[in-house]
């Protein structure tokens, strides 16, 4: 049976034993209510001309394809292309799913949408959509990356939303996640907590992916038309990895197409300063589901780092992990170093300056292309653009 053709996940919400809901009963009634809400609304024809029409002519979609040829010609090897979803309204992929989300709420006739950031991508998206839609919005954020991503910040509170500080823990994504789900269990009748990626208890990991995978239906197409083939190669950057499962899904039955997400080692995978969870993490539960993650012995979450905000998380998400031990994908790490060398490579070969998150994907491909010969190619999704992250790395290289 192919990929595309197994039910993902199942009636209970598991990719084969990942996923689930790891939450008390009276909070998995409310999050069947979502799925079930989920379920009826998105296959309503209002619905989905609505998400359409706004895809279309709030968002920009289809997004384009580019061949970076300069980049390409400067590495050697492999034909490196990119998937623009910086080039979304709010600059990256995150509106994909945002503006399904906050739809919903409106249907479900929520009062009010929570939910976490790390790098500021999705509170950004969020905050634009909820404005778009008329709900009130909030957003809980880690100290340390709001002091870091203060541009998201800005675009945040000039959108309308509330943003809560997370001083506790590490002061980063995985304390923002744990706040904001607390405050939603205080009202989950009246609040949607909107995930911002494919984590957390079922039907979130469905939700969001199904919400994504129009980054990869339209590569897959635009790649075949432009091409007449498809790519050798995919990649993404995964942090809980929603942009990766949105390019990955349409081409999971493709045989030919290697497929492979990329992980922040951050400052090396010797040290404990990385959020490697594919390559260094182990079965266990974390944020109401079950995924591969970085755990001490006693089963807590492991402090975890990466220069990239959004990519620092202990967990990854339930379907990914299926495909890791099914072998279908690939998942490999880079470094700090590398993906700064990527960042700045891309900036000043091709004038497209990306996200820290995606540049670890960028460094990948720069580094895979070498390896490959010149009628092969590369598909990179470039899930965000790199405004957020200018000023931290003009202060970091001193220029």
């Amino acid at each position: 049976m192919k990929y595309n053709e197994r039910k993902m996940p199942d009636e209970n919400g598991f990719f084969g034993e990942y996923g689930g809901q790891i939450i008390p009963p009276e909070l998995a009634s409310i999050m069947n209510e979502i799925k079930d809400a989920y379920l009826e609304i998105s296959q309503t024809d209002a619905f989905k001309n609505e998400l359409n029409d706004l895809y279309k002519h709030y968002v920009g979609r289809p997004s384009p394809i580019f061949f970076a040829k300069r980049l390409t010609a400067k590495q050697g090897g492999a034909k490196i292309f990119l998937k623009r979803e910086d080039l979304n309204h709010t600059g990256a992929h995150k509106i994909n799913h945002c503006l399904g989300e906050a739809l919903l709420a409106k249907h479900m006739g929520k009062t009010k949408v929570l939910a976490e950031t790390g790098a500021g991508q999705h509170g950004v998206a969020l905050a634009t959509a909820c404005a778009l839609v008329d709900i009130k919005c909030e957003i809980h954020m880690g100290e340390i990356d709001i002091e870091k991503e203060h541009p998201n910040v800005t675009k945040m509170k000039i959108l309308g939303c509330d943003i809560v500080s997370v001083s506790r823990g590490t002061k980063t994504l995985k304390d923002a996640v744990d706040s904001a789900f607390e405050e939603y269990v205080k009202d989950p009748v009246n609040y949607l907590y909107a995930i911002g990626s494919v984590v957390g208890p079922h039907p979130f990991p469905m939700m969001v992916r199904d919400f994504q995978t129009i980054v990869g239906t339209e590569a897959r197409q635009q790649f075949l038309d432009a091409q007449g083939k498809l790519p050798d190669v995919i990649t993404a950057c995964i942090g809980g990895g929603s942009n990766a499962i949105g390019l990955f899904t349409a081409f999971l039955d493709d045989d030919s197409v290697r497929i492979v997400g990329v992980e922040p080692a951050g400052k090396g995978l010797d040290t404990e300063e990385h959020a490697a969870t594919m390559t260094k993490g182990k079965k266990g539960g974390l944020h109401g589901y079950k995924c591969y993650n970085l755990e001490d012995d006693d089963g807590n979450p492991l402090p975890v780092y990466s220069i990239a905000s959004g990519l620092d998380y202990p967990g990854v998400g339930p379907q990914h992990c299926l495909l890791k031990d099914l072998g279908r994908v690939e998942y490999t790490s880079v470094d700090d170093d590398a993906c700064v060398d990527a960042f700045m490579t891309l900036s000043r070969t091709e004038g497209i300056i990306p996200a820290l998150e995606s540049a670890h994907a960028v460094a990948y491909a720069m580094q895979e292309a070498k390896n490959m010969s010149a009628d092969e190619s590369i598909l990179v999704n470039l899930s965000g653009r790199g405004d957020k992250d200018a000023d931290f790395i003009a202060d970091k290289l001193n220029l």
